[in-house]
């Protein structure tokens, strides 16, 4: 059975419509989850320890006596990387190399001057105390999503990283404890869903209270994260999976639709795009994914999500098909064009940009070295990719001298007098000396 992606053009009379279709997404909260979520938070903040390993024991059918029974040791984490086949673990310690050396040119430094009166101003930057990283247990295990939380929140100096990850059934994945332990993760509780999240935001008799939550979920996770932010910081609320690639015909038909299915395999609300300014090569490309998807293991979820969410759309040209990309703001971009670099500087809005026929996106997702924490549905238009800038805070400096105080007393004197502020102008008027 064909798959039937859906095909505009903008040439036609309603394209504006049927795109705003297409990008239509509300990940609209679900009221059970809501109230499950808000209930377990709240036990977890009055109970504590006892609230987590009853949670836990019930969800992941395990038989914890005590939070003991819950935390991993550093001797079990080495020996997971220790049991890794050579070949893997070099696979791991390659990554991680590539993800530390590309993160620690992100550290942002302090700096200050001095004015001419003897006044400094200035910006000290320190790094959180305590981090949180909540890893997907189970059947969904991401060692690559440890290495890309955890190796920038430690180039930031990040004091302690706490990690929680459900392990159902008692099933633990050895690459996520390897990743782990190369990461330099600091404790690792096998807790999962809301309650790890209350865990993390609140802090138990065991678990300590964090700064900060970050790393991929489920509903109940996302929902939770949603709930505690104010508490503790978060790194993002993140939608589904997705990939916007840009062709002018030049490319390999077979590879530009592997590179649809690796974002559609993550599952059926991911969504994949392929904007083209040649009508041969997308029928090119149509008959790659009829070709290819037979031999995928996920072919199923791949055809629902290209079927529901994907699209093929045809442009007159690269102004249209780059104008239609910063419209899009997606999470990962691809240029598959036979010059694509003149093109990088005219994208605005992208989670990352993969440039050139060589460079699919799932080396972005392992080892490029750039962060493959990504903002989703249309948000990369006013956020980042997760960095170390993300695990450090800024803190502004003020030194006045005696001199200032006498220019800038009267300044704040005046302003505070207009806004009805006096004891704010009293404060600065206090400190003139005439």
């Amino acid at each position: 059975m064909a798959v039937a992606i859906k095909r505009l053009s903008t040439v036609d009379a309603d394209f504006s419509a049927k795109m705003n279709a297409l990008l239509a997404f509300e990940a609209a909260a679900d009221e059970g989850i809501e109230r499950t979520v808000a209930g377990i938070l709240a036990d977890v903040k009055t109970r504590g320890d006892a609230a987590v390993i009853e949670y836990t024991n019930r969800f992941d059918r395990l038989a914890a006596a005590s939070m003991a029974d819950l935390e991993l040791t550093r001797v079990e984490m080495q020996a997971a990387l220790d049991a890794l086949p050579a070949d893997r673990r070099a696979a791991l310690e390659a990554a991680a190399h590539r993800v530390r050396v590309y993160h620690e040119k992100q550290r942002l430094e302090g700096w200050s001057y001095t004015e001419a009166d003897g006044t400094m101003l200035g910006q000290m930057i320190t790094p959180l105390d305590r981090v949180g990283l909540y890893v997907p247990g189970g059947k969904a295990a991401y060692p690559s999503s440890v290495l890309m939380n955890a190796i920038p929140a430690k180039v930031a100096g990040v004091k302690e990283l706490i990690m929680v990850v459900p392990t159902p059934d008692g099933e633990k994945n050895q690459l996520v404890l390897a990743a782990a332990c190369l990461a330099g993760v600091d404790r690792v509780f096998t807790l999962g869903g809301a309650q790890a999240v209350g865990a993390l935001a609140y802090g138990t008799q065991t678990v300590p209270q964090v700064d900060k939550i970050v790393g991929p979920g489920n509903a109940y996770v996302a929902t939770a994260k949603r709930r505690v932010f104010g508490i503790v910081g978060i790194d993002m609320v993140a939608g589904p999976s997705e990939i916007l690639v840009v062709s002018d015909g030049s490319g390999n038909p077979d590879w530009v639709a592997m590179d649809l299915f690796s974002q559609a395999e993550h599952d059926e609300l991911a969504q994949s795009i392929l904007i083209c300014t040649d009508a041969a090569f997308l029928e090119r490309v149509q008959a790659s994914i009829e070709k290819l998807l037979p031999t995928m293991p996920r072919q199923e979820t791949i055809r629902t999500s290209l079927t529901n969410r994907g699209a093929f759309i045809l442009v007159r040209d690269m102004d249209e098909a780059v104008a239609i990309a910063n419209r899009v703001a997606p999470e990962h971009l691809e240029l598959a064009l036979a010059d694509p670099d003149p093109w990088v500087d005219k994208i605005h809005h992208a989670g990352a940009i993969f440039i050139g026929h060589y460079t699919s996106e799932s080396l972005g997702d392992y080892c490029a070295g750039p962060n493959h924490v990504l903002p989703t549905s249309g948000s990369a238009r006013f956020s980042s990719p997760l960095g170390v800038y993300d695990f450090q805070k800024r803190t502004s400096l003020i030194k006045v001298s005696k001199a200032g105080a006498q220019t800038l007393g009267r300044i704040a004197s005046t302003l505070a007098h207009g806004e009805g502020l006096p004891a704010h102008a009293k404060s600065a008027e206090f400190r003139l000396e005439d």
